[in-house]
């Protein structure tokens, strides 16, 4: 029996900025076909769906003045998104067999999102400089793939416990590793937010992080901008997310920790837990988004994957209230 996520992404923009230049994606993939016109019971321009061929969580955090940090951010998440669906057939099939080619996409994605903007900077000179940080996690259950560059993060809390799978690169994290800074004082240094690596346009060449790993029933993804870690430490994110929690309660509470604490950069929280169904049912009754078995191939009216030309829609802002969809998408065994 196929298990499901429970994600929610919830984004604000802190209390001390003037503009959220973070960006956030839940998406399912599916392969797609539009009927046009058919002698079958379908409805001309209806979409139909398969089942799920993974789930992508992003968060993304902009920098580069007013208009260039969200501008960033923006092309950024457009970029990776665009270049995952026209690579697709490289993740239909991801198993421990194809592991090296889903390391070597994801990582030519970040670098097609530096190329991306490095080229608008030329075309809009007022925005040279503009960056990003970019952390993403491709699931295929139950293999889960991380590509990162930046200091925003990603966590795995599994059975109890937290572990942090992505590597801030900063230069207190860089100077930290040659025994420069202890631990405890990345965080008071000058050099804390100072970022070697990241998606920008006139950067060097960004070298993307990634990480593959197996998931297991019961674990949580969570991907989560700085402004949320400059408020709130490991040990009260495993705390929250010991709890039963839905990935709803728990984006708001985080985000509203971060608020009561100062706020002093936009927050964004993208949680996702995989439950069995009973689990699902009881952390929500909102509709269920189902992306797998036959009943899936539909496209339903209420929760339409595609906008009218059939294509995404990966730079919808989400304000600080809404969910990023239905929060709870199904996934098939593997191989299925």
């Amino acid at each position: 029996m196929p298990g499901k996520i429970d994600c929610f992404g919830l984004t604000d923009i802190g209390c001390k900025r003037e503009e959220n230049q973070d960006q956030f994606l839940i998406a399912g993939l599916n392969k797609a076909m539009r009927v046009h016109q058919s002698s079958l019971s379908i409805d001309d321009n209806e979409m139909l769906l398969s089942e799920s061929q993974g789930v992508l969580l992003l968060v993304a955090d902009g920098m580069g003045g007013q208009a260039g940090g969200e501008r960033a951010s923006r092309l950024a998440v457009e970029g990776l998104a665009t270049y995952l669906l026209d690579t697709m057939p490289w993740f239909f099939n991801l198993d421990t067999e194809g592991d090296e080619e889903a390391r070597t996409a994801l990582n030519e994605a970040i670098i097609r999102c530096q190329e991306k903007l490095s080229f608008d900077a030329k075309v809009h000179p007022d925005v040279h400089g503009m960056g990003t940080t970019i952390t993403a996690a491709y699931v295929r259950w139950p293999r889960a793939t991380i590509v990162h560059a930046g200091d925003s993060r990603c966590y795995l809390h599994h059975q109890g416990s937290l572990s942090q799978l992505t590597t801030d690169h900063t230069l207190a994290e860089q100077f930290s590793s040659t025994g420069a800074f202890r631990k405890v004082d990345l965080a008071e240094t000058r050099w804390a937010h100072v970022l070697w690596n990241a998606v920008g346009s006139d950067m060097r060449e960004v070298e993307p992080e990634v990480n593959q790993f197996e998931l297991q029933m019961g674990d949580t993804l969570l991907l989560c901008t700085d402004g949320l870690m400059r408020h709130v430490e490991d040990p009260e994110l495993t705390d929250a997310l010991n709890t039963d929690h839905s990935s709803e309660k728990l984006c708001h509470e985080l985000v509203d920790r971060a608020k009561s604490r100062g706020g002093r950069d936009n927050i964004t929280v993208v949680v996702a837990r995989f439950v069995d169904n009973d689990q699902a049912q009881a952390m929500t009754e909102t509709q269920e988004l189902d992306l797998g078995g036959d009943d899936s191939r539909k496209e339903s009216p209420q929760h339409t994957p595609a906008s009218d030309a059939g294509s995404p829609r990966p730079t919808a802002r989400l304000s600080s209230d809404k969910a990023a969809g239905p929060p709870i998408l199904e996934f098939p065994p593997a191989n299925s």
